[in-house]
């Protein structure tokens, strides 16, 4: 499980996102197309439109964060969002789970033998 600091938020875009973008275009995604402050310290999830390969932002006391994970078969169960909004919101637990739960025909723990 994820452990974070006390306070942080996660928020998953609900839009798919280009995954070449890396620390600047993804803060600027936050700023312009999430309408949060990247530097705030809360994480930002970011899907592929496969939704195969998500991509973490976050800004450390000094510089931003990327964590990235491209899965080899699968796809990750991202939430829907409410009509109009450009990101949904989770607590550590299910985004913990969210990272670790992949589509694969049905829903599996990833790592699970079939």
């Amino acid at each position: 499980m994820l452990k974070l600091p006390e306070g942080v938020r996660n928020w998953v875009a609900t839009q798919p996102s280009d995954m070449r973008k890396q620390a600047d275009g993804l803060s600027a995604l936050v700023e312009g197309s999430l309408g949060k402050q990247p530097k705030s310290g809360h994480l930002f999830v970011f899907f592929s439109r496969r939704k195969d390969f998500v991509r973490i932002l976050f800004w450390d006391a000094n510089g931003y964060c990327t964590v990235s994970k491209r899965l080899e078969a699968g796809r990750f169960r991202v939430p829907a969002p409410e009509e109009g909004q450009a990101t949904v919101h989770l607590d550590v637990r299910q985004l913990s789970e969210l990272l670790s739960l992949v589509e694969t025909g049905r829903a599996v723990r990833s790592g699970e033998v079939h």
